[in-house]
């Protein structure tokens, strides 16, 4: 039991659901490490949704809402730290979850199935023999994707993503949005939009954000056409230079 007064009570909660994930065989092992290194760009960003994480949960949100056939892509970590708000999510979209893993078995995947279902999840998607497309210069099993989920998608949703994944689909054509809290990882670095923030801070929020732009519409377009990337990740390495310096 952790004691909320504990002074990292919220980072210990968020280690238990990671943990607890591998024990159902939603996480592998591997995520384990994967969350450590995120808890350590955690700190540099000061352990809060910064206004470089809000300016691009507002354009993740314009683009989401504008895409034709967006596609919510979940592994393993994200499956165990935001399974309610990954349904809420597709809800509001009207749009598939689809499962892509790494470390890809097809008794993690069923889990992982079956954890969102216990949320609600509707459109489950999950690449098979019969229903897969290969994605070009990705060697992990990761390049297996649905026909009519990431393969359809013209807007891809990949938090704690790799890198290389990210970088094929953008060259597919396609836009991609990650959350990342590492600035200078390839993710975050090819990716069209950059969510540098915690994801169980920034899911609320992007959902937050969709339900009000949901009741007015308007300007989404020029939202976007003002969203520069590079610019977001620059603001991010200043400030957690001169965090670092204070």
């Amino acid at each position: 039991m952790i004691d909320p007064k504990h002074p990292r009570a919220t980072s210990l909660k968020i280690r238990d659901q990671i943990v607890d994930g591998v024990k159902q065989g939603i996480t592998s092992t591997h995520g384990l490490i994967a969350q450590g290194r995120g808890e350590a760009f955690d700190y540099l960003i000061g352990e809060q949704t910064q206004p470089f994480a809000r300016k691009a949960i507002e354009a993740a949100s314009a683009l989401l809402l504008m895409a034709k056939h967006p596609v919510l892509s979940v592994n393993g970590n994200s499956a165990a730290l935001t399974p309610k708000e990954y349904v809420e999510l597709a809800n509001l979209l009207n749009c598939p979850i689809e499962i892509n893993l790494f470390h890809r078995t097809p008794e993690r995947e069923q889990a992982i199935k079956k954890h969102l279902e216990q949320f609600g999840a509707k459109q489950i998607l999950i690449a098979d023999n019969v229903n897969t497309k290969t994605i070009p210069a990705i060697a992990s099993p990761r390049k297996q994707v649905t026909a009519d989920g990431i393969a359809k998608a013209d807007v891809v949703f990949v938090p704690l993503e790799d890198g290389d994944r990210t970088e094929a689909l953008v060259k597919l054509g396609k836009k991609v949005i990650t959350v990342d809290l590492n600035p200078l990882s390839r993710t975050a670095q090819k990716a069209t939009i950059t969510i540098v923030d915690n994801l169980v801070r920034a899911m609320p929020a992007l959902i937050t954000q969709i339900k009000k732009d949901k009741k007015n519409s308007k300007n989404l377009s020029n939202r976007l056409v003002e969203y520069n990337n590079t610019l977001i990740l620059q603001e991010v390495s200043n400030f957690i230079a001169k965090h670092i310096s204070s």
